[in-house]
């Protein structure tokens, strides 16, 4: 199958089976902002819970928290945000499209009638002073001379605290969970009797007002972040990030499920480095439009915490009673997009293949992962296979997400639960009226390799998840 075509693929199937909706459709919509539906969030939980374990509860030094959306406006001066989370834009006269700076530096590097493409000396920025600026085209429209000079654009969402819209009462819609993790870290430690290393971990909504969203929703306005960060002592950075690197990938790898040929470690080079950071990783994934970064690993220094230092007046120094030293931790950090992770494992699990003739189009998720963890189905809507299916049903969703369907014939239903990226079918039929057994149908061999009593069906799933 092309990669061209599987975004567009994936998009159709996320919207018919419920995974993810256009937002407010019914209006029209809204640029690049969606809902998720019954499959979508059981997929997304599965994974925010997933990542919760392996971070959280694996971990003695680890603690979590949930803080606000809405800071303290200093946050955002502290973290250099207000002055520097900008994108350069441009506008096209003509058609009125918007684009960022930095994708027409490729464009301008390739117009054709352009003497010479009006980059900076460096070649990574537009120069709106360059004479060949003026012959630029377009890219949506074609029009030369139509696109604005760059002008700076701050990401954040501003809105106002109060009734009066001033100055004084505004304040920022957070674009990342991170600051709230550095400005509750010194109650954190104290409540918590932490000492480095140790980290805080939080899942939670950030906002970022983006000049071009796109690519479904792998970058959105609205979305969520997987953030933990890790305070340690200065000079344990280096085999700090080693652990954290070879933990992530593993995560995505062997607990989500994601093949191990459509991620790649890429690092940092000195120009690709954040203003914070001493040395940073992307995990990336192998999308249908490319190689994208989707988690990140940054040796931040002290840089966070030095910067609320100086702007808040407090001391966020940690004393070390043991060593009689007092320093200010260094923080290694691990920031994943839930909403990219999700999309990089349905895009990761979708298969075709074809069963007696017919096209089958089948979700091959890690049954961790998988919004269903089974399906009960009663071969016949009569004698009384209907009612010990829905008994069935009501024990197993004490534990686990069970699906329960009788409408269709058995194929059919078997096709949609694939669909659905179901692992495994459970069928009530005459012969668990004889012997209490029922068969179960998997997946992605297609096997029927034997018949449970009822009584033994939450420990085979338990069984299954846990191989």
């Amino acid at each position: 199958m092309a990669q061209t075509n599987l975004m567009e693929i994936i998009v159709a199937l996320a919207k018919r089976r419920g995974f993810i909706m256009p937002t407010s459709e019914i209006y029209g919509g809204i640029g690049s902002s969606y809902d998720y539906g019954p499959l979508g969030i059981e997929m997304k939980m599965k994974i925010a819970d997933l990542w919760w374990r392996e971070i959280v509860r694996k971990h003695n030094n680890i603690v979590g928290i949930d803080s606000a959306i809405i800071y303290h406006p200093r946050t955002w001066e502290a973290s250099g945000h207000v002055e520097g989370f900008v994108d350069p834009l441009v506008d096209c006269r003509q058609c009125k499209t918007r684009f960022r700076a930095d994708e027409l530096v490729e464009h301008a590097k390739k117009a054709k009638g352009v003497d010479e493409p009006p980059v900076t000396a460096d070649g990574a920025h537009l120069d709106p002073s360059h004479p060949s600026y003026v012959q630029l085209p377009c890219p949506n429209c074609g029009n030369r001379g139509t696109l604005t000079p760059p002008r700076s654009f701050n990401l954040m969402f501003k809105t106002f605290i109060g009734p009066v819209e001033d100055n004084a009462s505004g304040v920022y819609l957070r674009p990342e969970t991170a600051q709230g993790i550095y400005v509750d870290y010194p109650q954190v430690q104290t409540v918590g009797r932490l000492r480095p290393p140790f980290g805080i971990a939080q899942i939670g909504k950030a906002f970022r007002n983006e000049i071009t969203p796109g690519n479904f929703i792998f970058r959105t306005r609205e979305f969520e972040q997987m953030e933990m960060q890790y305070f340690i002592q200065p000079g344990q950075e280096d085999e700090t990030m080693k652990y954290w690197k070879e933990e992530r990938m593993a995560f995505w790898r062997d607990v989500v499920g994601i093949k191990a040929k459509n991620l790649r470690l890429h690092e940092h080079t000195p120009d690709e480095l954040a203003h914070y950071a001493k040395s940073a990783f992307d995990i990336e994934y192998n999308f249908p439009f490319g190689w994208n970064e989707f988690e990140g690993i940054h040796n931040r220094t002290d840089y966070d915490l030095r910067r609320h230092q100086e702007y808040s007046g407090k001391d966020l120094t940690f004393f070390d009673d043991q060593t009689r030293e007092r320093y200010l931790p260094y923080i290694v950090e691990t920031s994943a997009g839930l909403n990219r992770g999700m999309l990089a494992a349905l895009v990761d699990a979708y298969d075709e293949d074809e069963v007696n003739g017919e096209k089958r189009v089948v979700l091959r998720l890690d049954p961790k992962a998988a919004p269903y963890t089974a399906a009960v189905f009663p071969l016949l809507k009569k004698d009384g296979l209907p009612e010990i299916a829905k008994k069935i049903v009501a024990d197993l969703k004490l534990e686990f997400n069970v699906f329960y369907d009788e409408t269709g014939n058995i194929g059919r239903r078997y096709r949609r639960q694939d669909e659905a990226g179901t692992p495994f079918c459970f069928t009530v039929d005459h012969q668990t009226l004889e012997d209490g057994t029922v068969t179960i149908r998997d997946r992605d061999t297609l096997e029927q390799p034997e018949r449970p009593k009822i009584e033994q069906l939450a420990n085979v799933l338990r069984d299954r998840l846990h191989r």
